[in-house]
């Protein structure tokens, strides 16, 4: 299987993900600069990766309408689809409240400096957006447990340690 780039497009910046190549889990990427030139940047990380697909966080309001922010969303998307010269497909997934659990995320972590959560913010509400879209596609059989399971023996050693037996 290829990587999969996920992207949370803000106005000032664009945190972005990528998956492993099993397509389990969401890593942070880096953060890109939007006033620069970030078309570019992501097609030659695209290039770069070997990515065969991108999942763009659209910014729903709570009710599940669109707004402003979504149509800026759709129209990047929209770019860097024409960018790629639709090569690579570009897919946009709900984003509602990535940032609020990027951000509580970071507060558990114990980063407080400004500065430093201002660094990763993106690249983890980008990695909260891929992981979701990652989670729904394999669906919940990609979370049970085989339904056979082997037994272990297990045996307390001499300071009273669970050890596998022979």
């Amino acid at each position: 299987m290829a990587r999969i780039l996920g992207i949370d497009h803000g106005t000032a910046r664009i945190g972005l993900a990528i998956s492993d190549e099993m397509e389990l889990v969401a890593s942070p990427l880096r953060t890109l600069d939007a006033a620069g030139e970030p078309l570019r940047e992501i097609a030659r990380l695209v290039r770069e990766r070997a990515i065969a697909r991108i999942v763009i966080g659209l910014p729903l309001r709570m009710s599940g309408e669109h707004g402003e922010a979504a149509a800026r969303v759709e129209k990047f998307a929209g770019e860097l689809s024409k960018a790629l010269r639709h090569e690579v497909p570009v897919e946009l997934a709900d984003e509602r409240l990535s940032s609020v659990e990027a951000e509580a995320s970071l507060s558990r972590a114990g980063i407080t400096d400004r500065r430093a959560r201002r660094e990763v913010v993106d690249q983890l509400a980008a990695v909260v957006i891929l992981q979701g879209w990652l989670n729904e596609r394999r669906g919940p059989a990609g979370f049970l447990l085989p339904e056979e399971t082997q037994d272990f023996a297990w045996e307390e050693d001499q300071r009273g340690r669970r050890r596998k037996g022979r």
